[in-house]
């Protein structure tokens, strides 16, 4: 075999991790390291476009932000999109390199995977039989048990996805498409002079030519100041596909809330339900008249760094407020009140869950930044407050 150009980079320990993506020749051999003593682990790091339409969500000025009428259309998308590294070796090489957690026991994951927190397996009310937007599937209140995994503590942040990109030469669905969708109050006059439309269920939306990760507000923007800041205009699909290059994946909405909940019941936010304990900021939502005036008291107008605020009992940060997170499950609003173990939502639909609100949620028009409430968007679609983070399995 010819020699391969290799990315490498650090991530634990001094131990180089490589990619190699459109670069491997179907025989080559899965990359392994000797990890922790004795544990050989295997590691492969591999890492459509439609025409936009605007349509409308379910929610309306009392209840939503409009988060959800910023999808592209309502088709099916199958749970991953073909790329040129996707060989048949690539797929079951990257099954294999997924299913790593499940010969990893915790104290390992945790020492391999340090920016992950550890949720140890748990049995915890789901819902609500209060739901403050009922419209959205909030209840009922059902018992999950989930098994054990690891989530990431913070928000995917722009400047781990520009490893990624780099890494891979992945493009993101906003870029094929060629726009995506930005809060106006955000946006430059130059850039608005050249835009014609809005989301009819939400004027403040509005379609920006050449937004993306890269340029948030548009092609007179740039993340320079803010790799530290939660990765946004990325769909479920890039979600998935940096996820899995980081041996991951997006959690199910049961993990993603049992870890946001905690060990608190009845609660709405991750430390209680007093929105700000000791009159502090926990959460980077909007303050003041929406959409027409943020106080920014808690410190942002948009995005803050995925650091910040205290983090919950277990060392998440920004469980709820900042950036709207993707989860596994397609969305349904009709949930049993049977008990549950593992619960991955629906087989099929048209819109992804998604959790945790955003920086445009106020009480009166988006009342989302808590652990019970979700959303929906399809998975080809992309906002400037919409962004995710990564889950991992372990043995038990």
């Amino acid at each position: 075999m010819k020699d391969q150009p290799v990315l490498s980079f650090t991530v634990w320990g001094g131990l180089k991790f490589h990619s190699i993506c459109h670069l491997i020749p179907e025989n080559t051999s899965t990359i392994r390291m000797k990890i922790l003593k004795s544990n050989f682990v295997s590691f492969l790091f591999l890492t459509n476009v439609h025409l936009l339409q605007f349509t409308q969500g379910s929610q309306s000025p009392e209840q939503g932000c409009g988060c959800s009428s910023t999808s592209r259309g309502t088709s099916d998308f199958p749970e991953t999109s073909e790329d040129s590294c996707a060989s048949t070796t690539f797929k079951n090489s990257l099954q294999d390199f997924n299913a790593l957690g499940k010969y990893l026991k915790p104290k390992e994951a945790t020492m391999v995977f340090p920016d992950m927190v550890l949720i140890q397996k748990g049995t915890f009310v789901m819902g609500s039989d209060s739901p403050i937007i009922p419209a959205d599937g909030e209840g009922p209140a059902r018992e999950v048990t989930v098994d054990g995994f690891l989530l990431d503590k913070y928000e995917t942040s722009n400047s781990e996805f520009s490893a990624f990109v780099e890494a891979t030469g992945h493009v993101t669905e906003a870029e094929k498409f060629g726009d995506s969708f930005v809060f106006d109050p955000l946006i430059s006059e130059k850039v608005k002079e050249g835009i014609s439309q809005a989301v009819a269920a939400a004027p403040w939306w509005l379609p920006v030519k050449g937004a993306s990760w890269k340029h948030p507000e548009g092609l007179d923007s740039n993340i320079d100041d803010r790799m530290n800041h939660p990765v946004i205009h990325v769909s479920w699909n890039d979600a998935v596909k940096f996820c899995k290059w980081k041996g991951k994946r997006l959690p199910t909405e049961a993990e993603w809330e049992f870890a946001c909940r905690t060990s608190l019941k009845n609660r709405l936010f991750p430390w209680g339900s007093n929105i700000m304990p000791k009159g502090e900021h926990r959460m980077n939502i909007w303050q003041g008249e929406f959409p027409l005036n943020n106080t920014k008291d808690d410190g942002f107008l948009a995005t803050a760094p995925v650091d910040s605020f205290l983090q919950n009992d277990i060392g998440l940060y920004n469980m709820v407020g900042n950036v709207w997170e993707w989860t596994s499950d397609w969305w349904s609003t009709s949930h049993l009140r049977d008990p549950l173990i593992n619960p991955q939502g629906p087989p099929s639909g048209t819109d992804k869950v998604k959790k945790g609100g955003s920086y445009m949620c106020h009480k009166k028009y988006c009342y989302r930044y808590r652990c019970g409430a979700r959303s929906q968007n399809t998975p080809d679609s992309s906002a400037s407050n919409l962004g995710f983070r990564c889950a991992k399995s372990v043995t038990s």
